[in-house]
C-alpha cells in the first residue's frame, strides 16, 4: 500500500462487501478474555507494506519478540490488488490470519460474520480503549452492532489549498477563506460572477463524507437504513445545483477525479481543492505563480469536525493464540510504533497525546511542516464521516443521482430519495 496520498483514498479503491456465506455468524467463539501468557505463534496480515517498510516492521516484531520470548510472529504482506477478495477467501476457508491489517468498510463483513474480536467485549483488549483518540476508536464500532472490532492504527486527512490571488480578484478577503459550507457556495457564486464564469470554487461533486461533513445525519438510530434525503440533506444539494447552475462548481465535476481536480487547481481555473504537502511541492516545481498564492485552510466542515480516514489492525475471533494476538495488535498501534511509523511516512498517529508531540505542532518552515501542522490540529476533533457500512456500489448510486440533480433530470429531493432506496437496498443485501 502506497501511503502518502493514496491511504486517504484505501477504503474508495478497495471497498467491497466480503462474501462470507461459508462462515458461520455470531458472536466471539474464543474466550471471552485475552489475559493469560503471551506465546504461541501468530500470523500478522498487512496491505502492501512490504515493499516500502520491511525494515520497520521487522523491527517492530523483532521488539515485540524480545519482550515476550515465548511470543513467534510470522508476517504475510499482501498486494493492494484483490486484497479483499483474499480476505474473502481466508474468512471463507477459515485461514484468516491471527491479526490483519483492515479498514473499518473491510472489518464490517468479518465483524458481522463473528470473525473480528469485538475489543469492547474482551477485558484485556478493552483495557487498551483510553489509549486512543475517541474518534479514531469509534471508528472501527458498526451500526445496529454493539462492539469495537479493530484497534486503530494510522490516520490521515488533509487541508484545503485555496488560491488568494483568486479571491482577492473576486474582492474576497484572501486571509479568511471560507470553513464552513455556507461560506464556500457564498463566496463561489461571487467568484464566478466576477469572472464572468471562469473560475470555479470547487471542481467535484458531494459525497457521502461531504453530506457527514455539512451535518446531515447519514444513517437512521440503529444503522438499519440511510437518512441522507433528509432536510438538511436536501439543501445541501440544492445548494450545489446552484453552484453548479452559475459555473462556481466545475462543469466537469460530474466526472472528475482528484487527479483531474488538482489539475484544475493547478492551472488556477478552480479557486479551493484539497491536498497534501506532496501537492505542495508539485506547485512549487510547475506553477510558481500558484505557489506564492497559496493559502492553507482547515477541512471545509459546518459541524466543526474535519473528517478523517482510519487503517486499523483487527484481531481474529477464533485464534489459538488470542493473549499474543491481542498483545501484538495493540503493540503495533500503540503510541511509540504509530510515533515511529508516522516519521517514515506523511500518516498520523491514533494515539491520544502523539499529535502534541513538536514533529506535529512545530513549523520549520517547509512545505511538509505546513501541512502536517495544519492536518494534525484538525485530526484531534476529526470522525470518520463515512459509515463503515457505505459500499463502493453505494458511492456510486449517490454519485449517479447526485449528477442527475445537478443536471436538472430530477429534483434534489428525488435524487437523494432514489440514492438512500438504492443504498438500503444494497446494505439489505450485505
Amino acid at each position: 500500500m502506497r501511503i502518502p496520498r493514496r491511504a486517504v483514498a484505501l477504503a474508495a479503491v478497495l471497498a467491497t462487501v466480503l462474501p462470507l456465506s461459508a462462515c458461520s455468524g455470531g458472536a466471539d467463539e474464543g474466550s471471552s478474555d485475552a489475559s493469560g501468557a503471551i506465546k504461541g505463534k501468530i500470523t500478522f496480515q498487512t496491505w502492501n507494506l512490504q515493499a516500502n517498510f520491511k525494515d520497520y516492521f521487522n523491527g517492530v516484531i523483532k521488539d515485540f519478540e524480545k519482550k515476550y520470548p515465548d511470543a513467534k510472529v510470522q508476517w504475510i504482506d499482501r498486494p493492494a490488488e484483490g486484497y479483499a477478495d483474499k480476505l474473502s477467501a481466508d474468512a471463507a476457508g477459515d485461514t484468516l490470519p491471527d491479526v490483519v491489517n483492515v479498514s473499518p468498510d473491510l472489518v464490517t463483513p468479518l465483524a458481522k460474520a463473528g470473525l473480528a474480536l469485538d475489543l469492547d467485549k474482551d477485558k484485556t483488549a478493552a483495557a487498551f480503549r483510553e489509549e486512543y483518540l475517541p474518534g479514531a476508536w469509534q471508528s472501527h464500532q458498526i451500526p445496529g452492532m454493539d462492539g469495537t472490532y479493530g484497534f486503530p492504527w494510522y490516520l490521515n486527512t488533509g487541508p484545503m489549498f485555496y488560491n488568494k490571488r483568486l479571491f482577492e480578484n473576486a474582492g474576497l478577503d484572501p486571509e479568511k477563506p471560507p470553513t464552513t459550507y455556507d461560506q464556500v457556495f457564498d463566496d463561489g457564486l461571487k467568484l464566478a460572477e466576477q469572472s464572468d464564469g471562469k473560475i470555479a470554487t470547487l471542481a467535484q461533486v458531494p459525497t457521502i463524507e461531504d453530506f457527514g461533513r455539512y451535518g446531515v445525519e447519514l444513517m437512521n438510530g440503529d444503522g438499519t437504513g440511510f437518512a441522507f434525503n433528509d432536510a438538511k440533506g436536501v439543501e445541501m444539494l440544492t445548494r450545489y445545483k446552484e453552484l453548479f447552475d452559475k459555473k462556481a462548481l466545475d462543469p466537469q465535476a460530474l466526472t472528475a477525479t482528484p487527479e483531474s481536480s488538482g489539475t484544475k487547481f493547478l492551472t488556477e481555473s478552480v479557486a479551493m481543492n484539497p491536498g497534501s504537502a506532496l501537492d505542495l511541492e508539485n506547485f512549487k516545481k510547475k506553477a510558481p505563480t500558484l505557489y506564492k498564492n497559496i493559502g492553507i485552510t482547515d477541512q471545509v466542515t459546518s459541524t466543526g469536525k474535519a473528517n478523517m480516514y482510519v487503517m486499523g489492525v483487527m484481531v481474529n475471533a477464533k485464534t489459538k493464540q488470542k493473549p499474543a494476538a491481542v498483545a501484538f495488535a495493540h503493540f503495533v498501534t500503540d503510541a511509540t510504533r504509530q510515533m515511529s511509523f508516522a516519521k517514515q511516512v506523511a500518516i498520523f498517529p491514533s494515539t491520544k497525546g502523539s499529535l502534541d508531540d513538536p514533529y506535529f505542532t512545530e513549523e520549520d518552515g517547509s512545505d511538509e511542516t505546513r501541512v502536517r501542522v495544519a492536518a494534525a490540529k484538525s485530526l484531534k476533533t476529526a470522525v470518520n464521516y463515512t459509515p463503515v457500512v457505505f459500499s463502493e456500489q453505494m458511492k456510486t448510486e449517490l454519485r449517479n443521482q447526485v449528477a442527475k440533480a445537478l443536471q436538472g433530470k430530477v429534483s434534489p429531493q428525488e435524487a437523494l430519495d432514489r440514492a438512500v432506496e438504492a443504498c438500503d437496498r444494497l446494505l439489505k443485501q450485505s
